[in-house]
């Protein structure tokens, strides 16, 4: 059975990216996988500074962070945008990882995406991710991006029938890649 590693680059209750992320998630058989779903706010650390890391050491938050990607055969991520770039929530977790060894992201495969209430659908974000991540240690399997999240997605679902198509696409492109 495949583990896999899911998460939105978001603190927020109400993530519209965690929704994307479910969605993903509920397309796949459970009996072929075991998933495993992260929440930003439990890995809440103190902003990164150098200070910080000189005096008190890198919190152990985030080796468990990275402890989850390590111990698992593949990622699905879904990324939230603010002011063109990624959340400060994630962006911290990111630092302070990145301060223990830059392979975050332990080699694994990614399904990378994004959505957001504007017409970019995180266009930004996406950018950024994609070219950083395989920095990080991520196999960028594919990517998808959702525009206009509160028009095309309703009921845990996606409403529009062309992006939910090319998504179902990359679902099971990205499934294949697992079972190489």
């Amino acid at each position: 059975m495949k583990r896999i590693v899911a998460f939105a680059g978001s603190n927020s209750s109400k993530s519209i990216n965690m929704q994307l992320v479910n969605y993903v998630l509920s397309q796949l058989d459970s009996d072929q996988y075991e998933i495993e779903r992260l929440d930003l706010n439990d890995f809440e650390m103190p902003i990164y500074s150098i200070d910080r890391e000189k005096e008190h050491g890198i919190p152990e938050k985030a080796h468990q962070f990275r402890e989850h990607f390590s111990n698992s055969d593949a990622i699905i991520c879904s990324m939230a945008e603010h002011n063109n770039s990624y959340t400060v929530a994630f962006k911290n977790i990111l630092d302070w990882s990145s301060r223990i060894d830059l392979n975050i992201f332990a080699g694994k495969k990614m399904l990378l995406m994004s959505a957001s209430p504007g017409g970019y659908g995180g266009g930004n974000v996406m950018k950024a991710a994609s070219s950083f991540f395989p920095k990080c240690d991520a196999e960028v399997v594919d990517t998808f991006s959702l525009p206009k999240f509160y028009n095309n997605f309703k009921d845990g679902k996606i409403t529009n029938e062309e992006f939910d198509s090319e998504l179902k696409n990359k679902i099971k492109g990205f499934e294949n890649s697992l079972h190489e």
